[in-house]
């Protein structure tokens, strides 16, 4: 997997101060992306050890509220795939701290109802994610006064207590 940036610090994708990394690769190509490089799923840099290790020491701060994941899109198979490994001891070396990620794929149609069926990790993959931002970017339903997404048909959605419940969870913030 290839990654396009890693931000050591980050207030704009989920609350308090994070580490961002934007992957490379995204199938979706939302008009009116932010971020058209990364639909690329060969630009950038290689995501390596010394990127995780990176990620790994920018999070130690107790003022690191966690880790954010975007992209190009996480949920490309290739991209999870490299990132079940990571997520995994990021959430074994820091368990207090959160892991966001956003994805243009819909929690119950494309996540649970498919990839959960195809793959089985991908059910451990979900396990480590905290909160999913989920839904592609629509450039007609765009609204700048959203907290933490770009159009008003994405959710910020509360992975754990939703696939506890059964139902889909919705953060309300804080």
């Amino acid at each position: 997997m290839n990654y396009s940036e890693i931000k050591s610090y980050d207030i704009a994708n989920g609350p308090g101060v994070r580490v961002t990394l934007f992957v490379s690769g995204c199938t979706h190509r939302c008009e009116g992306c932010f971020n058209e490089v990364t639909w690329d799923f060969n630009y950038g840099s290689l995501f390596d050890e010394d990127a995780a290790r990176r990620i790994i020491a920018d999070l130690e701060p107790d003022y690191i509220a966690g880790l954010t994941l975007l992209g190009g899109e996480p949920l490309e198979y290739v991209n999870w795939q490299a990132l079940l490994p990571f997520v995994r001891t990021v959430k074994e070396k820091y368990p207090n701290k959160d892991i966001w990620c956003y994805t243009g794929y819909r929690f119950e149609e494309d996540i649970l109802d498919n990839f959960c069926k195809q793959w089985e990790d991908m059910r451990t993959f979900l396990s480590y994610i905290d909160v999913l931002v989920d839904g592609e970017f629509v450039i007609d339903r765009k609204n700048i006064s959203l907290q933490f997404r770009g159009s008003d048909n994405q959710r910020i959605i509360l992975v754990q207590e939703s696939l506890q419940s059964g139902k889909t969870v919705l953060w309300t913030g804080g």
